[in-house]
């Protein structure tokens, strides 16, 4: 225990030493501002008392109050835009104690336990993550009220909406320790007020950065922009020092609680990473590109991460903890704080709107495969035979007409013909496509067909964006303008455009599937790890891609014919389109 102590008190220590230095820039900043009123006050003394003056020394003596004059009045402005900008806030679910008062007593216990304020609220986050925030700041809305106890200026607790689902009680209760234990150190008024600072700072430099329509007012924004980075960078070092304090000391805390299970619930840390990391890429992101949004996503990492479990040896045993009681249990309506992280993940990670409408509408998971995994494939095998039709692709001897999926195999294999597109059609106006980079790896036919794809999906891409553009102007000038800054939606994107091959596989893997759904009888269905899946005699066939990118990027069309032969499928009939 004499140890823990002893580490705990090295961490505040070095944590308030650096909110000094912190400090110290502050008071150097202000010192600098007040040197030129010192000396047009010694100027004007001197006159007064008769030891100064005439000649040089007047006008010495006006130059220097008239540069003061200016100084003190841009000193003023300046940190009067740093003490009133609004500091970014986290996007988070708000749980107030009524929803939630088995989960606030558990944060209030490990607070009492620890000898530290509680945290003033609690908040989710749809991320594998947890944190401590600030948000005292008078523009963060109920908090405008007079503090009249400890607990007023404590920070709220973040908490990872994963965690809740897939963790039990124990766990969460040992993993959020060293996280609460945190608000003792940030009770300490001298890292309190270097934190205030630095988060002025930074709000100062959001604010310079947020576009308006007036050039005085962005002028003068840019000029107290350049100021706070210029302090920034002057006391970034020491705020990361501190930081680093505030985490030791917090971390020897909160050895006295539950040490040995955060060891074992830190295993569930990585786990719950992983799977919710599959579970937004290869699940939720393919609905959000289509309009829906999975309602329960919170719900689906168990449910992933009980599969990556089944497979992965190294997580065996982990799913035997489903039988404790899960942290969720600590809420009141799990399923709606369930839906309202959802929709913040697709916000975060995709960029959706706030509401549900006509073009962005929930989807639960019994209805996945049907709603979006066979949509995908009917509307990608649409956008196919489109650029087909826009290529004047004509289907070779003995290759049906129609939207089949012979004339696909065909025209990668070389063997079908091109005729000259309708001069009248739209769809081949150069000034309404955007370039798009060759696919590395795909000539001869498929090249033209991947860059038409890739043309089609932008335009697409570009007509959602501009739709989406008055919503996420109201975000900028409404009271969400403090959640999202000035960074475009979404803040965190899941993956990075995809190439033009990457484009023209999936397609004609979805012109396979609906081909396979229409003609041999399978089914569209959805792995938890892995997304849409094509069910084939109910089970999972995984063996599709390579197939698939043998007739991209070789275009050798025979191991995909053999896999079409083996599974039933008949290339020549015509399939169903969106």
């Amino acid at each position: 225990m004499s140890g823990t102590v002893v580490g705990e008190e090295a961490g505040a220590l070095a944590a308030r030493s650096r909110a000094l230095a912190v400090l110290r820039v502050r008071s150097r900043a202000l010192a600098l501002v007040l040197l030129p009123a010192a000396v047009a006050v010694v100027l004007l003394v001197g006159e007064a008392g008769g030891r100064i003056g005439g000649g040089l020394w007047d006008v010495a003596r006006w130059a220097v109050t008239a540069v003061a004059v200016g100084v003190l009045l841009a000193g003023a402005a300046v940190a009067a835009v740093i003490a009133r900008a609004r500091p970014a806030v986290s996007p988070t679910v708000p749980l107030t104690p009524t929803a939630a008062p088995d989960l606030y007593r558990l944060v209030e216990d490990l607070a009492e336990r620890m000898d530290v304020p509680a945290p003033s609220a609690i908040a989710l986050t749809p991320d594998c993550d947890s944190w401590l925030e600030d948000r005292t700041h008078r523009a963060h809305g109920p908090r405008r009220r007079p503090r009249t106890t400890i607990r007023d200026g404590a920070p709220v607790l973040v908490i990872g909406s994963p965690f809740l689902w897939w963790m039990r009680v124990a766990e969460l209760r040992a993993v959020l320790a060293p996280v609460v234990a945190g608000t003792g150190p940030s009770a300490h008024p001298d890292i309190a007020a270097a934190r205030r600072f630095v988060r002025g700072l930074d709000a100062a430099v959001g604010l310079a950065a947020r576009p308006g329509p007036d050039p005085v007012r962005r002028l003068a924004y840019g000029a107290v922009g350049g100021v706070a980075r210029v302090l920034l960078r002057s006391c970034r070092g020491h705020a990361a020092e501190m930081e680093r304090g505030v985490a030791a000391a917090a971390s020897e805390r909160a050895q006295a609680v539950d040490y040995g299970l955060r060891i074992v619930a830190q295993e569930q840390v990585g786990l719950a990473y992983a799977g919710w990391d599959r579970l937004l890429t290869r699940v939720a992101l393919p609905a959000w590109r289509m309009g829906r949004w999975p309602n329960r996503l919170d719900a689906g990492v168990v449910s992933a991460l009980t599969e990556l479990s089944r497979r992965d040896r190294l997580a065996e045993g982990f799913a035997s903890r489903l039988g404790e009681r899960p942290a969720c249990d600590l809420l009141e309506e799990p399923g709606a704080v369930d839906e309202a992280a959802s929709l913040l993940a697709a916000r975060l990670f995709h960029g959706g709107p706030a509401a549900i409408g006509p073009d962005w509408s929930p989807v639960d998971w019994q209805h996945y495969p049907e709603e979006v995994v066979d949509r995908k494939w009917r509307t990608e095998a649409a956008r196919l035979h489109r650029v087909l039709d826009a290529m004047g692709v004509r289907p070779s001897a003995g290759v049906p007409a129609g939207p089949t999926l012979a004339r696909v195999v065909e025209h990668l294999a070389g063997g079908s013909r091109a005729a000259p597109p309708p001069a009248n059609d739209p769809a081949n106006d150069p000034a309404k496509v955007p370039p798009v980079p060759e696919a590395p790896g795909t000539d001869g036919p498929g090249a033209d067909l991947a860059a038409g794809i890739s043309a089609d999906v932008a335009r697409e891409e570009a007509a959602r964006e501009r739709s989406a553009a008055p919503y996420r102007a109201a975000d900028r000038a409404g009271d969400d303008a403090d959640l999202w800054g000035t960074d475009p939606l979404p803040l965190v994107p899941l993956q990075p455009p995809r190439t033009a091959r990457e484009l023209l596989a999936d397609h004609v893997t979805a012109m396979v599937c609906c081909a396979a759904v229409d003609t041999a009888g399978a089914a569209p269905g959805m792995d938890w790890l892995d997304g849409p899946a094509l069910l084939i005699n109910g089970e999972r066939r995984a063996d599709l891609g390579t197939r698939v990118l043998s007739l991209v990027e070789d275009g050798d069309p025979e191991p995909l014919r053999a896999w079409l032969a083996k599974a039933g499928v008949r290339p020549e009939k015509p399939v169903r389109l969106v």
